[in-house]
């Protein structure tokens, strides 16, 4: 399997009046093409400060992050948000949808800035949407759906540039058991056809049903394992 993403001696310094936080210490990571990754760790392991330099929001103090074989430690904020909207689709923990548009505009935002015209934004978009479900709820507004639909929408607006990975942040995090486990399914679904994904969640039933974890504290890798017994919410044939 190739390399899609590969940090070496990665860390993040910040600067706060007199006093110096490392948020991240020398971290060296890879992880695979298709692979389906948890990271997890407690408030101030430094998951997010990675999970934000693995999805090209910030950089890295020290060390080299290669993304695609791109090398994108140094970039200008500008190319790293179109590094952003080509390579990498976001799912977050509180949907990010804007609420006076509908799920298909909301999906579509992502197309307005990688240069489609209008009708192409809404045919891929409203393919999208029936990827996850909602092509009959593509005209309805956020405040029209419930939380796992408005989820669903928010996956297919990360999909709908065919990135080569799903960085998704706590994704379950605003959803009851039965949505969280309907949304896993979908993740799974998603993974079988073939993406990268890669989770951090502070749940451990969630973090099961990815195929590898990775634990973080104080800024480093505590541990990285492959996940032997994946949990699935799928119904036996």
């Amino acid at each position: 399997m190739s390399s899609i993403i590969s940090t070496s001696e990665v860390s993040k310094k910040y600067v706060m009046g007199s006093e110096i936080i490392m948020a991240l210490k020398s971290i060296s990571i890879n992880i695979n093409k298709g692979e389906y990754v948890s990271f997890m760790g407690p408030s101030g392991s430094g998951k997010s400060t990675l999970m934000n330099i693995i999805g090209c929001l910030d950089t890295p103090t020290d060390g080299s992050y290669v993304l695609n074989n791109n090398d994108v430690s140094d970039l200008t904020e500008n190319e790293l948000a179109e590094i952003r909207n080509k390579e990498i689709g976001f799912v977050f923990q509180t949907f990010n949808l804007l609420p006076r548009a509908s799920a298909m505009e909301n999906v579509a935002l992502p197309l307005v800035y990688a240069g489609y015209n209008s009708s192409q934004r809404e045919e891929k978009a409203l393919a999208a949407l029936a990827g996850v479900g909602l092509e009959e709820r593509a005209y309805h507004k956020p405040n029209e759906l419930s939380g796992g639909q408005r989820q669903r929408v928010a996956i297919a607006r990360a999909l709908v540039n065919d990135p080569s990975i799903i960085l998704a942040d706590e994704p379950t995090g605003n959803l009851d058991s039965k949505t969280s486990y309907d949304i896993m399914d979908l993740f799974q679904e998603l993974h079988d056809k073939g993406n990268t994904i890669i989770m951090v969640t502070h749940e451990e039933d969630i973090a099961e049903y990815s195929h590898r974890i990775v634990r973080l504290r104080d800024g480093l890798v505590e541990s990285d394992v492959v996940n032997e017994n994946v949990r699935s919410v799928r119904t036996p044939a």
